[in-house]
């Protein structure tokens, strides 16, 4: 313990010399001439003249402190003199006196020195920023030219629509190299991190706000690859039934049978149930048909299937059936089907037709078909006159069958292949694949 209180002043001794040796690495030393006014007042005086635009700028030192005075052509100047003042070695304070100038000319010469300082280096920067714009040029173009041509996009796209999408994308991917190449060559490849950089955030942005709008688009080349329908098909889309006219980068058309345009989102329709009632010519009509409850029902059932089946523009395979569906407010109802060719017979004019037939064969056979709506007739009290007997239907069994071709349907087949023929947007292809 003594022994350390016996080193403490000798550490002391050699440790306080040290530190008084050291220097501070961020002033400036004003060498052997020491540390005098006139020794500080020449450095700053060479300071100034080596930077140079401080020729109206004075420079006295009295006990170490620096005085300045003067003018320069900007504030931005005159303050920067301060902190070389303070990295002199010896000075204990700056006053900095100067102003800026009001002189216009003095405050022009600068600008102009710019002026031609950077108008000199465009004039050296020019030949190779020609030579980096004649390349880019030449990129950009081959480009253009590969993607105007039809034969391999043909063959690579299942459609054309498609095949939109890939030319748009061998144009940008030309573009965007002959942008590095070019920027390669200019010694400015850091410039095009900053642009895609930039470019990835915009499109960010962009994309939140036209969500439904790029869903549609994507749906649209999805529809465009699996063409769930064709031009003319009768299908139901999302409780929306018509004929398709076409399908576009937004939306699926149809025609109502009412005559009416329904544009559906092709996101909707892609994630939709979609019912093609025109994939398979068979189609099947079905209809409902009251008996009264006291007929023999098995003989009724055998009679409808047999009138049914009898109709020239019912099909024997599927065969027709008909079976008792339930009781119900003053009659037995039974369900009646058939199967028809909808490429040769009107789905709606069968079925009325086959119904039609197939209550006069059941009239005729005596059974009665009543009526199971409930009337409220008026009677004149004064009179007491009761309601006059509805007159009888003369039914027979061998009624002839009515027309029930497609001369309807065909019509609108006829308005919607008007509509395509002058439209041009369309993702539907006749000879693409088809789910």
């Amino acid at each position: 313990m003594r022994l350390l209180f016996l080193l403490f002043p000798l550490f002391l001794v050699f440790a306080l010399p040290a530190e008084a040796q050291g220097t501070n690495e961020s002033t400036i030393s004003v060498g052997d001439a020491g540390e005098t006014d006139s020794a500080i007042a020449t450095r700053m005086r060479e300071i100034i003249r080596e930077m140079g635009g401080y020729d109206d700028v004075s420079v006295t030192v009295n006990n170490g402190i620096i005085t300045l005075r003067g003018t320069t052509t900007s504030l931005r100047e005159a303050n920067a003199l301060t902190v070389l003042a303070d990295r002199i070695e010896g000075v204990v304070a700056v006053k900095n006196q100067v102003t800026e100038t009001t002189d216009v000319a003095r405050r022009l010469d600068p600008t102009i020195d710019r002026f031609r300082t950077r108008t000199e280096a465009m004039l050296v920067f020019l030949p190779l920023a020609l030579i980096a714009l004649v390349i880019f040029s030449l990129i950009v173009w081959f480009g253009l030219w590969l993607a105007r041509r039809h034969q391999p996009w043909q063959r690579l796209a299942p459609n054309a629509f498609v095949a939109d999408i890939i030319r748009q994308i061998v144009r940008l991917v030309f573009i965007v190299l002959g942008l590095v190449v070019a920027l390669d060559i200019l010694n400015a490849t850091a410039l095009l991190s900053t642009i895609l950089g930039a470019a990835g955030i915009i499109g960010l942005a962009l994309g939140f706000a036209v969500k439904d709008t790029v869903e549609n688009f994507i749906a649209s080349v999805m529809l465009s690859f699996r063409q769930p329908f064709r031009p003319n098909d009768a299908v139901e889309i999302n409780g929306d039934e018509g004929k398709v006219i076409r399908l576009t980068s937004r939306a699926t058309i149809l025609l109502s049978y009412d005559g009416n345009h329904i544009s559906i989102p092709n996101a909707t329709v892609f994630k939709s149930r979609i019912v093609n009632f025109t994939r398979n010519a068979e189609r099947r009509i079905m209809f409902e048909i009251g008996v009264a409850s006291d007929c023999d029902l098995a003989a009724v059932r055998e009679l409808a299937t047999e009138t049914v089946a009898g109709l020239p523009f019912i099909l024997t395979m599927p065969a027709p059936n008909t079976w008792i569906d339930r009781i119900g407010d003053g009659a037995i109802f039974l369900i009646v089907t058939g199967w028809i060719n909808q490429t040769e017979t009107s789905l709606v004019r069968a079925r009325g037709e086959a119904l039609r037939l197939v209550k006069n064969a059941i009239e005729a056979a005596g059974v009665d078909v009543p009526d199971t709506t409930y009337r409220i007739e008026m009677v004149d009290p004064a009179t007491g006159s009761p309601p006059r007997p509805r007159p009888s239907a003369k039914t027979s069994a061998r009624d002839s069958v009515t027309d029930v071709g497609t001369k309807a349907e065909a019509e609108l087949d006829r308005i919607i292949d008007d509509e395509r023929a002058h439209e041009r947007d369309d993702l539907l292809d006749d000879e693409g694949p088809r789910e």
